[in-house]
């Protein structure tokens, strides 16, 4: 499975243009490109699994950014925490509309290192969902996360003394359109790829998602 990942991501088979939502998963699900991924609460019960690593503490720091098209005032409540894996952390980030007009925004997120991606889990978040801000008010979202203590033993992740959580909010027809724009670019190197090279992405994915379960 190894090899295959690597050869997804090497061989220039333009795994991004396959299909959106799968290169989604894909990203979602291996921490690729220093995307986060998704646990669900319930399998946070696991005392053995979730336990806490306290020999690897780590500094989480948080970022703000906004598209220019949105006129919010977007900043984490808290500029960085102090953790060790499989610790369960809240944080927010507070978003404000000054313009006199109702806007839906919409944030994407990454992570830094990148490498750290795949060990950075959310339980839950405000990324891409659109949140409408009426006009001159604001709002506190929650990001709830943790690290999975795995990072602990993977020698990659040695000279990882902190991460850094970017998140940037876009309208959403703004987001919508540059996804599109993607899309539309990606239609014209679909042809580049084999089915043999799609069905190895699905497995990929679809064992990695087994794996989270």
């Amino acid at each position: 499975m190894g090899m295959i990942l690597t050869t997804l991501i090497l061989g220039g088979i333009a795994i991004s243009y396959a299909s959106v939502p799968l290169y989604q998963r894909f990203c979602q699900v291996t921490g690729y490109g220093g995307t986060t991924r998704r646990v669900e609460e319930s399998n946070m019960s696991s005392p053995d699994r979730w336990k806490k690593r306290p020999e690897r503490p780590l500094t989480v720091k948080f970022y703000s950014n906004t598209n220019s098209n949105i006129p919010w005032v977007f900043y984490p409540l808290q500029n960085e925490v102090k953790l060790v894996p499989g610790e369960s952390t809240l944080a927010f980030y507070r978003a404000e509309n000054p313009s006199p007009d109702d806007i839906v925004g919409i944030a994407s997120y990454n992570v830094v290192p990148a490498k750290a991606g795949i060990y950075f889990q959310k339980i839950q978040c405000f990324c891409f969902e659109e949140q409408l801000l009426p006009a001159k008010k604001g709002v506190d979202m929650p990001v709830y996360f943790v690290i999975d203590p795995d990072f602990v033993d993977d020698p990659n992740m040695h000279d990882v003394e902190s991460i850094s959580l970017f998140y940037t909010f876009f309208r959403a027809k703004d987001f919508d359109d540059l996804n599109a724009q993607a899309y539309d670019e990606s239609q014209q190197q679909k042809e580049q790829q084999t089915p043999h090279q799609l069905a190895q992405l699905q497995a990929v994915v679809e064992k990695k998602e087994e794996t989270q379960t």
